[in-house]
């Protein structure tokens, strides 16, 4: 099962490190793992999705995470009621003639065009994960040339912030 954690860590160098290798030294498949500041400038907040075989193999990850000096707090977001977003970058290529019908498909997804030239366009698309998979078969026809895809982010609906949970 695929699990969503949010880890607020120390903004230093090497605690991604440090945390990513901990999760591969015990076989765990990160399947996800995006980091950036939060509203507090000396803290970061990494979500990972992981993938493990039941709730008891990922409280042993939660566990060992929680003895990294550098981690202040790990949230499960997975059975929570929280948003989640990916975003993609997909540079499709894009004759005159396939340009309109591009253009609808970009419409119907609410993704942007972010960038034009005479053979290619890059399109822009935030959503859950399923969407820009979506997104992505249909431009498959006109020509993927490349995609870029940030991961997951999560944020829980509740009132209260990660840090007070």
């Amino acid at each position: 099962m695929k699990y969503t954690l949010a880890v607020l860590v120390e903004n230093k160098p090497g605690v991604l490190t440090h945390i990513s290798s901990l999760i591969s030294r015990r076989a765990f498949i990160i399947e996800s793992l995006t980091a950036g500041y939060t509203e507090e400038t000396d803290m970061t907040r990494i979500t990972m999705v992981v993938e493990a075989g039941d709730e008891y193999e990922l409280q042993q990850v939660v566990n060992q995470l929680s003895k990294l000096i550098d981690v202040i707090k790990i949230i499960d977001l997975t059975g929570q009621d929280r948003i989640h977003r990916e975003l993609a970058l997909i540079k499709v290529k894009a004759t005159p003639a396939d340009r309109a019908e591009i253009v609808n498909i970009v419409e119907i997804f609410r993704a942007h065009i972010v960038d034009v030239n005479k053979e290619t366009m890059i399109i822009e698309l935030t959503g859950e994960e399923s969407k820009i998979d979506a997104m992505c078969e249909l431009l498959k026809d006109y020509g993927i040339k490349e995609i870029v895809r940030t991961g997951r982010v999560a944020i829980s609906r509740a009132p209260i912030s990660a840090k007070e949970m």
